[in-house]
């Protein structure tokens, strides 16, 4: 007898982590791949922060330590830290009490929670995206239960942000709907919106009474600075209104794999963050019961020690200024061989990413020709790049640009 699943069909793969899969496939020595959105030494490896081994080898060491279940929001030290570190430690919202916080499974788990809870209680069940955004914002929105619309972001003419469009299109939304913005470091394009831009965009949403909804996956990564990054939402915070907030640890303290993350939910008064409190409990328990231990206790005992927290702050910086280098680097690679284009949007991005604005034509070629390997909108984890490897990728750049169009 045939299995009861004979009719399923294979799956593509997803288009990010497909990347990788094509890169392991390649045996070629001179090998790069720059599809991956997680940090990378100039020796090209994986790194694990010194202060986050300290933080682990206490936590081992301490034999009082067990192994209980957390109650369903998480661990309530990483909760109130977690807030604190996104809206500032003399956030009105912080002193007032009015934040309801829960411990998730990194930047997804916090989306999907956050949007199942939009679903249940919220009155309009329209999200307006960014055009471009990461690919897995939509999926979480829609199996979450809300219907995603995208507003413009990015021009491919300036390969900056479209804030004309922008602001057309969000004053051309229905009241009220939900919007997603990315804190810093936008993903894809590493276009952020200026503070003055910043300003006219709030001053839109608020108008239209829509409830921001930021994830913020890169805090502290773009810049070097905690606060300069954070200040997007704070912004919104400053004003008295509601939001959403998804937090990932995993850029930002390297903990890719241990999923921590948070989402913090903005409310008009204590009493409402009260009542939103009891409702995010509702939307965990049958969803994965509670969060895990390990990864938001490494990140509590960071953020509560100042010792710890100072040289967490180094480290993190350390990783900004290399990926800020390699914009230099990259930049200054291509002048020198004279590419055709102006390129300068490489140094005017931020965040792990640049959107290089090559088609999907000179992707291929890239990858053919020079075994590079990238997501076919152009995207490169400038994390990915080294001093090493920055002239092979100039090279290549430059001759998929003279020879496809």
């Amino acid at each position: 007898m045939a299995s009861v699943f004979a009719n399923v069909v294979q799956a593509p793969e997803d288009p990010i982590l497909g990347v990788t899969v094509a890169y392991n496939k390649d045996p070629s020595p001179v090998k790069l791949n720059l599809g991956v959105g997680a940090y990378r030494t100039e020796e090209g490896k994986p790194v694990v922060l010194n202060v986050v081994r300290k933080a682990e080898q206490s936590l081992v060491n301490d034999p009082s330590r067990v192994k209980e279940y957390l109650p369903i929001l998480g661990v309530s030290d990483f909760n109130k830290l977690s807030a604190k570190l996104i809206l500032g430690a003399d956030s009105p919202a912080i002193l007032e009490n009015r934040i309801a916080t829960a411990q998730c499974l990194s930047g997804t788990g916090s989306l999907r929670v956050g949007t199942e809870f939009l679903a249940r209680h919220y009155h309009q069940r329209i999200i307006y995206i960014p055009q471009p955004t990461w690919g897995n914002h939509p999926k979480v929105f829609t199996l979450g239960g809300l219907n995603v619309k995208n507003y413009r972001y990015y021009d491919p003419a300036t390969r900056g942000l479209d804030l004309q469009g922008l602001l057309e299109d969000l004053n051309a939304a229905e009241s009220g709907a939900i919007v997603l913005f990315h804190a810093c470091a936008h993903n894809p394009t590493g276009v952020d919106p200026t503070p003055e831009q910043w300003e006219q965009i709030r001053q839109l949403v608020r108008s239209k009474e829509m409830l921001p909804f930021f994830d913020s996956a890169y805090q502290g990564f773009a810049s070097g600075s905690l606060d300069e990054d954070a200040q997007s939402v704070r912004k919104f915070v400053a004003d008295g209104g509601e939001c959403f907030i998804a937090q990932s640890y995993a850029k930002n303290m390297g903990l890719y794999g241990e999923r921590v993350g948070a989402l913090s939910i903005v409310c008009k008064t204590a009493d409402v963050a009260s009542r939103v409190e009891s409702q995010l409990k509702l939307v965990v328990r049958p969803m994965f019961s509670s969060p895990p231990l390990h990864g938001a206790s490494i990140v509590a005992s960071i953020l509560k020690d100042k010792d710890l927290y100072d040289e967490w702050t180094v480290e993190l910086k350390g990783m900004a200024d290399r990926i800020i280098s390699m914009r230099q680097q990259l930049f200054d690679s291509l002048t020198a061989r004279g590419t055709p284009g102006d390129w300068s949007h490489i140094i005017k991005q931020i965040g792990m990413f640049t959107f290089t604005g090559l088609n999907a034509e000179q992707v291929k070629f890239m990858t053919k020709e020079y075994h590079i390997y990238m997501t076919s909108d152009g995207r490169i984890s400038m994390a990915g790049l080294s001093s090493r490897t920055v002239p092979y990728l100039a090279d290549a750049i430059h001759a998929a640009v003279a020879q496809v169009a």
